[in-house]
């Protein structure tokens, strides 16, 4: 079974029959059903929704006698809002007809890898596209671990100050990757002074205090990631099939802002907006058209 099949309220599903059961309902009457290729040939997927914006979707081979010949399966979960527009490249899994959506964010300093949730969006043609300039991409993400942390105390004064910064930062993270040897040099200088300002302040102060957000790659997937952020919305949901209690909450980490959903069984606190979330995701992603 998906290890997060539990982060949209399956997590009593124990044995394959229990699993094909619910893998043949979603296909046998899909919310969503998409097919791309000539006959004979063609790959689609059939997806259905057991929360908002949540649920399973199916992925496989059309026969020349139009029968869907399931091949994998994943738990989806539909960001509402636009998270950032864009140039996006797309990568295929070796194993499989599966693809990762790949963007250089300026401010996360890391490239920004997640799974592409819809076929459509980069199947409508004979071919997969490969890259899409300026795109809209509504970035979700699941969770089968997490905390609630108390809120920083931060004025509105500090606030402004920090955004500000963080456009000057990317402003010269941005002219560095053209080659500009001065940002290059400012950057490293700020880079030290950040070390000195943390290295002292963690002599009296805790760690969570310290840092405001993070986003680091987790594990060997490249498309999980450990992140901290301040939760902005947040509402309780529950699984139609199995009455499993979740979340579903707007996290803004750094500039970024993420749509997550997982099990309350899963979550240690009680999440509020202004609080802030520390846990592990899958990310995922679609485009906004």
């Amino acid at each position: 079974m998906h290890d997060y099949l539990r982060a949209i309220g399956f997590s009593r599903i124990r044995s394959r029959r229990e699993m094909q059961r619910l893998l043949n309902m979603v296909m046998g009457s899909p919310e969503q059903d998409f097919a791309s290729g000539s006959a004979g040939a063609a790959y689609g997927e059939k997806s259905r929704d057991f929360i908002r914006n949540a649920g399973l979707t199916v992925r496989g081979e059309i026969d020349e006698h139009g029968t869907f010949l399931y091949e994998y399966y994943f738990p989806h979960y539909n960001g509402r809002v636009v998270s950032l527009t864009e140039d996006l490249s797309l990568e295929k899994l070796s194993e499989r007809e599966d693809y990762n959506g790949l963007c250089d964010v300026t401010g996360l300093g890391v490239s920004l890898i997640f799974h592409m949730n819809h076929m459509t969006d980069y199947s409508d043609g004979p071919e997969p596209a490969t890259y899409m300039r300026h795109v809209p991409v509504n970035l979700s993400a699941l969770s089968i671990s997490g905390k609630v942390l108390l809120p920083l105390a931060r004025s509105e004064a500090q606030i402004n100050r920090r955004r500000r910064e963080t456009a000057a930062r990317n402003g010269m993270i941005a002219a560095a990757r053209e080659g500009d040897q001065e940002a290059m040099e400012n950057l490293t200088l700020e880079d030290m002074d950040l070390y000195s300002t943390i290295s002292r302040r963690l002599r009296h102060e805790d760690i969570l205090t310290i840092v405001e957000s993070t986003f680091m790659p987790y594990g060997l997937a490249c498309d999980q990631y450990s992140i901290l952020g301040d939760i902005i919305e947040c509402e309780e949901v529950f699984n139609q099939m199995t009455g499993e209690r979740l979340y579903q909450m707007l996290v803004q980490v750094g500039e970024l802002i993420i749509d997550l959903c997982m099990n309350a069984e899963d979550l240690l606190g009680e999440p509020q907006a202004g609080r802030r979330f520390k846990g592990v995701i899958w990310l995922q992603g679609h485009l906004d058209y």
